[in-house]
């Protein structure tokens, strides 16, 4: 298994927000992380990135446990994350935020900025643009190429098609199911089901920091009782 994630808990203060999450993505896989505004979709990604230090569980890339080390040791070690915020470097250009992202040797850059560039063409035209004159959309596309900069083998999205319009969404959705058809896995944090339905191998849903159901996204799709109850649909 890529990712495994067992039992993960986790606090903001004395407020205990997590409780006993466990979720797993294998290679070439995109699960999809539903729920309400507030369950716990954002802290468990930020969990996982060690953003939020959980107080007990595991989390296992390929086996090995990243937990407890610092977030930028965790990039290293192979996971990616796509925040929901964006966060770009406004001030920076296209190809200065793509700089900012790479993680290996100085001879490697070029090659993999110009697989980047072939797989966001809109990019690739506004190379030397700063980020504070880009689209959301465009930002978006940025954040995400800028994280594979950085040859993650899975990769965080936390709520990516937020703000964005329709257009947008499907150009991303189509991404998604790109970079997953290349061996790359995917944990999609995501609050509407019939986004994430369309590209989603396996579904999962929190409630109050808890997974309360696992499945596929047809199984989903099929179960009326299951939305109803934890997704208002």
């Amino acid at each position: 298994m890529l990712l495994t994630v067992r039992n993960l808990s986790t606090y903001y203060g004395r407020a205990q927000i997590l409780h006993g999450v466990s979720l797993s993505v294998d290679d070439g896989q995109i699960v999809a992380l539903l729920g309400r505004n507030g369950a716990g979709k954002s802290t468990t990604l930020k969990s996982i990135m060690g953003l939020t230090p959980p107080s007990s569980g595991d989390v296992e890339l390929r086996g090995s446990r990243v937990n407890g080390k610092k977030t930028f040791e965790i990039a290293r070690l192979g996971l990616g994350y796509v925040p929901e915020d964006r966060r770009i470097f406004t001030r920076l250009t296209v190809d200065e935020n793509l700089r900012a992202g790479y993680r290996g040797s100085p001879a490697a850059f070029d090659d993999l900025l110009a697989r980047m560039l072939k797989l966001f063409p809109n990019l690739a035209v506004m190379r030397k643009r700063f980020g504070a004159e880009m689209s959301g959309g465009e930002q978006q596309m940025l954040t995400v190429a800028r994280a594979l900069m950085g040859r993650p083998a899975c990769l965080l999205f936390d709520e990516p098609f937020e703000g964005l319009s329709p257009v947008m969404v499907d150009r991303l959705s189509e991404l998604i199911v790109e970079l997953k058809m290349t061996g790359l896995g995917i944990l999609l944090a995501e609050p509407d089901f019939k986004v994430a339905e369309k590209i989603a191998d396996r579904v999962c849903i929190i409630e109050s920091g808890m997974i309360k159901y696992q499945g596929t996204a047809k199984e989903l799709r099929d179960d009326s009782a299951a939305r109803g109850r934890f997704l208002a649909l």
